[in-house]
């Protein structure tokens, strides 16, 4: 089993642009276990964790409503927005500037075959970097994502999930809210669950700008040692 992870900070980037690199990444993964099913060898696969920031922009996942988004089109262009119909699980979500994007593209056969613990990973890898700044973050039953003040009036969402696997090869990820402009959640219903608020890690600590560079160290301390991984460095793609 591979545990290295090879990992990219690709700064701030178009969200198809990532996502067809995404696919690039994600297909060859694929190959490489289809060959090793089909001439018996053992050809290791690899796995990979992307660092983004996307430009404004709306995806919906296959099981997403379409009605969850308030906005026309039009109004998008107003807004410097775009929107995507993507291939992940999961309904609307927003991306943009001041959000920690992370997209895991990993054979989970070299970790562990098991999705809903593959989620509760991510889940936990971002609960456990929010307790880092004093906050107490947690899972909202039958919601997937992390939260604050579950139960209460006042719940909630500071980061949403939302993945895709085929052949236990993942891809798509998590979005934190860092230093987001949580205006650009008022365009829409977000994960199609009416009436929970959303939140951003400045806002939650009462300062201007978090470091997003910080958060995404403590984001990857956590991540390699629930996933046992070692992670690689390497230059960004073009």
């Amino acid at each position: 089993m591979n545990k290295k992870i090879i990992l990219e900070d690709l700064g701030l980037k178009d969200y198809k642009q990532t996502w067809e690199y995404q696919e690039k990444l994600f297909q060859s993964v694929l190959d490489t276990k289809i060959k090793n099913r089909r001439e018996a060898s053992e050809l290791p696969t690899s796995n990979h964790f992307l660092f983004v920031e996307h430009p404004h922009v709306y995806t919906l996942g296959k099981s997403g409503d379409l009605s969850n988004l308030l906005i026309s089109e039009e109004k998008l262009s107003e807004i410097n927005a775009t929107f995507y119909k993507i291939n992940r699980g999961g309904d609307i979500t927003y991306h943009g500037p001041g959000q920690i994007v992370g997209y895991p593209i990993l054979d989970l056969e070299n970790f562990f075959t098991d999705i809903h613990k593959y989620l509760r990973f991510l889940e936990e890898m971002v609960i456990l970097t929010l307790a880092e700044y004093g906050l107490k973050a947690e899972r909202s039953k039958g919601e997937t994502g992390v939260w604050l003040d579950v139960g209460t009036p006042f719940a909630r969402k500071i980061c949403a999930l939302g993945v895709r696997a085929s052949r236990w090869v993942t891809m798509h990820g998590f979005a934190l809210n860092v230093n987001a402009d949580l205006g650009y959640f008022d365009h829409m219903i977000p994960c199609g669950i009416k009436g929970k608020a959303v939140t951003s890690l400045n806002v939650e600590l009462g300062i201007a700008e978090v470091s997003t560079e910080e958060v995404k160290e403590k984001l990857l301390t956590h991540f390699s040692t629930l996933f046992e991984a070692e992670l690689v460095q390497t230059n960004p793609a073009s």
